[in-house]
């Protein structure tokens, strides 16, 4: 990799995939020098060349002053020397890893690649996926030889939905190389965009173990906080409560109960999983994590049912709105949103779900869920909800009084507070909250 050729604009970068990961990153690296953003999806591509960003993440000014062509040609590849691969890395319905769009892009990036080229993975994958799976499937369909004829590396993501301080220009960037040489000049290509700076692992392998510990971690630390909800509710004490006052400890962990969905908590840990089983491991901790956390969705269901009858409030036809279904606070993204568990829960028991979301799309929601979303009733006055659940944070609803909810529900009512936004505000109605 010569970064003169780059910033020179002898040669391009190519970005695989323009989603959460692959768009920013193309941006920032475009202010510096040429890039090419692939995507397979044509749809997307044309949003793109009209600066719109399908995440809804960027605004337009993101597309400012950028060296960029956005493609879905792959012939179009062919003008670059590094290859930054960038697409999901989901699992399937049985919770295995799926690897389909990671070996897509390797596929199409192999169809491309010339001698003297760098491939780097940015996908979140178990250790050894970039070597043990990439790397072969680059030699096979391109011919080369890998280190001779061209050179790979890993450097995980760390983008963070909806979060606008930690960006990609200011948190440590990971960085690792197949053999020394292919280290330093990953290195210095990414300290082109990343001023906060890189940290080299030692391997390919290291860092993608890092990547995945990363989110793992978060994972077991919430269930342990889930669990915990699930206790302290049987002795009637507050959770939030005890957080906060166990938070007045210096070395206390602030994790919190809540639903754990998206395409990084809820889906990492079982890349690990995997791994773990080739190995002939049975890792108990990240196992018991998953269980609990995968199962919320039903419990704050059931909850919301027996709540509901200790109202006399007969579950079966009772109407019940929900309040956001995107997996976290401020974002459009519904992958792997565990609010659908809820609605699943309630309907299993005859219960009548609204649901509402000021982010999510009306068309996504429906052609992946079979889920129609409502414009929020929210001030319409029509008394007709026997429970409000507020299901995600967003910013919208911070702003909502308890006179806002007892406009649009019966008498009795149950607000349930999943985050505990409402918290010491809710004085008529019902509440619970995790």
């Amino acid at each position: 990799m010569n970064i003169t050729n780059l910033t020179e604009k002898k040669s391009k970068l190519a970005v695989i995939g323009m989603g959460y990961v692959g768009l920013p990153l193309a941006l920032e690296f475009a202010k510096h020098i040429p890039v090419v953003g692939f995507d397979i999806n044509a749809k997307r591509i044309d949003m793109l060349n009209r600066h719109i960003d399908p995440s809804n993440e960027l605004d337009s000014s993101a597309f400012d002053n950028c060296d960029i062509h956005f493609t879905c040609k792959k012939e179009e590849l062919k003008q670059a020397s590094v290859f930054i691969v960038g697409v999901p890395t989901p699992v399937n319905k049985y919770n295995h890893p799926d690897l389909t769009a990671l070996l897509s892009a390797t596929q199409t990036v192999a169809e491309s690649i010339k001698k003297g080229d760098y491939v780097i993975y940015e996908s979140t994958v178990y250790p050894g996926t970039t070597e043990e799976e990439c790397v072969p499937l680059i030699e096979k369909v391109s011919g080369l030889k890998f280190r001779t004829d061209f050179k790979v590396g890993y450097s995980p993501e760390r983008i963070n939905p909806g979060d606008r301080e930690h960006s990609l220009v200011n948190t440590v960037k990971i960085v690792s190389g197949c053999d020394n040489e292919s280290l330093e000049n990953i290195a210095e290509l990414y300290s082109l965009v990343v001023k906060a700076g890189v940290h080299r692992a030692p391997s390919v392998k290291v860092a993608e173990a890092a990547k995945i510990i990363e989110n793992t971690q978060r994972d077991v630390n919430i269930a342990l906080m889930n669990e915990l909800s699930i206790l302290f509710g049987r002795m009637g004490v507050n959770t939030y409560d005890v957080l906060e006052a166990a938070g007045t400890k210096w070395n206390f962990l602030k994790f919190y109960p809540g639903l754990v969905g998206g395409h990084c908590i809820g889906v990492d840990p079982y890349y690990l999983v995997h791994k773990a089983r080739e190995l002939k491991y049975h890792p108990q901790m990240i196992n018991s994590g998953r269980f609990v956390n995968d199962s919320m969705g039903g419990y704050i269901g059931k909850q919301v049912v027996k709540r509901l009858i200790a109202e006399k409030t007969n579950p079966v036809g009772a109407k019940v709105l929900v309040m956001g279904v995107t997996f976290k606070e401020n974002v459009a993204d519904i992958r792997n949103s565990k609010v659908f568990d809820i609605i699943k829960e309630l309907n299993d028991y005859g219960v009548e779900v609204d649901t509402c979301d000021p982010h999510a799309s009306v068309e996504d929601v429906q052609e992946e869920y079979g889920v129609r979303l409502i414009e929020s009733p929210i001030n319409t006055g029509e008394k007709q909800y026997s429970a409000v659940i507020v299901a995600v944070s967003h910013r919208e609803y911070t702003q909502f009084a308890e006179t806002d909810f007892l406009r649009i529900c019966n008498s009795p009512s149950l607000l349930v507070d999943i985050k505990g936004i409402y918290r010491g505000k809710i004085k008529t109605m019902k509440y619970w909250s995790l």
